[in-house]
């Protein structure tokens, strides 16, 4: 049975990470947790108790996906995902600093675009 658009935007799907509880998670988590490192696929399973018949396919979609990195036998998180964390991180920090500071709508009136001001 097909959903509005509305419901559908309301999905909460956990945003774009694995999910908690999964092997892509526990692979994903512990790489994060050692962002200047890499590992092997037997390292892998041995620290995160993912099997190690495991590993190596969830590695490949990670791969695909863009959350890892990989050269000759080994493992890491990319770059990218360290620079999306990165940015929450500071964007999450920046909102938290300025939640003390008062709103000036005055002030921002002054920036605001009338769509008025934007007609033929």
């Amino acid at each position: 049975m097909p959903i509005s658009a509305d419901r559908f935007e309301a999905i909460d799907d956990g945003g774009d990470g694995p999910t908690p509880g999964t092997n892509a998670h526990a692979i994903i988590s512990f790489l994060e947790s050692n962002p200047d490192q890499a590992f092997t696929q037997t390292e892998i399973a041995d620290a995160t108790g993912v099997t190690r018949g495991s590993v190596g396919p969830t590695l490949v979609r990670l791969r695909e996906a863009g959350r890892v990195d990989h050269r000759a036998t080994y493992w890491r998180v990319s770059d990218h995902t360290r620079s999306l964390d990165a940015a929450l991180s500071h964007a999450g920090e920046a909102a938290a600093d300025r939640e003390d500071e008062p709103f000036d709508y005055e002030e921002w009136q002054e920036f605001a675009v009338d769509p008025r001001d934007e007609r033929d």
